[in-house]
């Protein structure tokens, strides 16, 4: 079957030849023994970054095979294979690499290649749930992008740090290439300027580490090319993977090029299923559609179009901005939004608040919802067997989750234990905090009825309630007036809107920002009144 498809514009009609018209054996011929050279020059270990797509998957190919061809004597130095998972991945692909990294271990021992594979995961306090449902950040956007640092670049600047500090250096073997973006190519020949051996470039962010991109010219078709005529030398089937991204594609095409219009497999781009840098998941929403089998991910897909709330601006030159700047629209998420900052304080643009973390209610459905995908995947009949074990939020997150909602947010109603149960039908895995709350459910129910629809008066008396026994044990109660006041001024107000107004008349009347907003509490010197317990 075949059919017509326009070139668009700026698109040359004759595409490159696979390699540049080289053939396949001399490319990887040249490659390996490039290789074999790198490895054998000195000590220094490699850390290889694989993330189980095409091009990592490729990299590690091209070593494997080439460090095969070297006598056992000269296989001196370790190979690590890192890939961080950030316990958001995609469900299919986190099981594909998980699956492959198990599968490398077995076949690396066997072959007797010093080849080490490790499943990096961010610390618990860094993943996206604990900051999302624990601490109320908002969901990523393009200018607070506060995800990427820490589940992907600290565990793996982490592990990279300790090979260095063990051997004084490390060589990273990345699968990037200058035809990914234009913005690629460019940091790519920028460092190429600077490279202190054949083909090792200086990494900009990790000292005493130098990065090597052995495909870094090739093309996605060059990509393909090869994993399609070599097989997976420890033990893998290539096709899985040309399925996987043909199953996240829109259109469930791949890479098998027959003219100059054919589009490569390139652009399925596999990645945290909770992303809300991007317009859609337009990856997951294919697998969904074209393959039934994955129907069991719609819930995902649901949640996360819920997590995502558009961020647009108005044109430059808007009759209704007087500075003719560009301005943003009200966010839609901004009524699950606190009104003041995470430290309590509230800050202005425009006009307006710049609204904080999420409320308390909207946290606890953001739980919810989340426990119910996860039960409904693991009982629902239609759900492949190997993810009926699936784990979207692991029991250290929700014991952490707990932990800053009662302690550090002093939500001392401790409704996870609830939240769970309701959700999954089974009862929370963790002890109960009755001996260091502050009041009971039922006491805390009297004082919500008693505060009525007075949510910053309640929200105040119980972080009160909640500092006092926080300090009750403590010898010498230092910092105690100071936690007591910092709650009085977060309650201070008798609403948004009130907030808001308070901050314009501080603004226009210049009050000293250093001094505190309740000006009715005064305490002595802090040292002078460490009473004892």
């Amino acid at each position: 079957m075949s059919s017509t498809i326009p070139i668009p514009l700026g698109m040359p009609a004759q595409r490159r030849r696979a390699f540049n018209g080289r053939s396949l054996d001399e490319v990887t011929a040249e490659l390996a023994e490039e290789i074999r050279e790198l490895y054998t020059a000195d000590q220094v270990p490699w850390v290889i970054g694989y993330s189980g797509g095409k091009d990592s998957t490729a990299v590690l190919q091209l070593v494997w095979t080439a460090l095969k061809e070297l006598p056992t004597e000269q296989l001196t130095k370790q190979v690590h294979v890192i890939s961080t998972d950030t316990l958001v991945e995609n469900p299919v692909v986190a099981a594909w690499v998980t699956n492959s990294l198990e599968t490398m271990a077995k076949a690396a021992g066997e072959q007797g290649l010093p080849i080490e594979p490790h499943r990096l995961t961010p610390d618990v306090k860094d993943t996206f749930w604990v900051n999302l449902i624990g601490r109320g950040y908002p969901a990523p956007r393009p200018k607070f992008r506060w995800c990427t640092e820490r589940l992907k670049i600290k565990p793996s600047n982490s592990f990279i740090r300790s090979v260095v500090a063990a051997h004084g250096e490390a060589i990273m073997v990345l699968g990037i290439r200058k035809t990914e973006s234009q913005a690629r190519a460019r940091v790519m020949e920028k460092h190429e300027k600077r490279r202190v051996r054949d083909r090792l470039s200086p990494n900009a962010n990790l000292p005493n580490s130098l990065v090597y991109s052995p495909v870094e010219d090739w093309t996605d078709d060059d990509v393909w090319e090869f994993l399609m005529q070599r097989s997976n030398p420890w033990g893998y089937n290539n096709e899985d993977l040309l399925s996987m991204y043909q199953g996240a594609s829109a259109d469930g095409e791949c890479p098998l090029v027959v003219d100059s219009t054919t589009p490569s497999c390139g652009s399925s781009r596999f990645g945290c299923w909770t992303c809300t840098l991007v317009e859609q998941d337009k990856s997951m929403s294919a697998m969904i559609q074209n393959d039934e089998e994955k129907e069991w991910m719609l819930p995902l897909l649901s949640l996360r179009n819920k997590l995502d709330a558009p961020f647009g601006y108005y044109d430059e030159g808007d009759p209704d901005l007087p500075t003719g700047r560009k301005a943003p629209f009200p966010r839609p998420d901004k009524p699950a939004r606190d009104f003041r900052r995470i430290n309590g304080k509230v800050m202005l643009f425009n006009d307006g608040a710049i609204h904080g973390p999420y409320k308390q209610d909207y946290r606890e459905q953001w739980l919810r919802e989340l426990l119910e995908a996860q039960t409904w995947i693991r009982t629902n009949a239609d759900a492949p067997e190997h993810v009926r074990s699936i784990e979207l939020i692991t029991p250290g997150e929700l014991h952490e989750i707990r932990r800053i909602w009662v302690f550090d947010k002093h939500e001392v109603e401790d409704t996870l234990p609830r939240i769970y149960q309701e959700a999954t039908g089974e009862e929370f895995p963790g002890g109960p905090l009755d001996e260091q709350l502050v009041m009971g459910a039922d006491e805390m129910k009297i004082l919500k009825d008693l505060c009525g629809e007075d949510e910053l008066h309640y929200s105040m008396v119980r972080e009160l309630l909640s500092v006092e026994r926080k300090y009750r044990t403590m010898t010498r109660r230092a910092g105690l007036f100071k936690a007591l006041q910092q709650a009085v001024e977060k309650g201070y107000y008798e609403d948004g809107e009130d907030a808001v107004a308070f901050a314009k008349r501080k603004k226009e009347t210049r009050v000293d920002t250093s001094q505190p907003l309740a000006q009715t509490l005064t305490f002595d010197q802090e040292n002078e009144l460490d009473a004892p317990a």
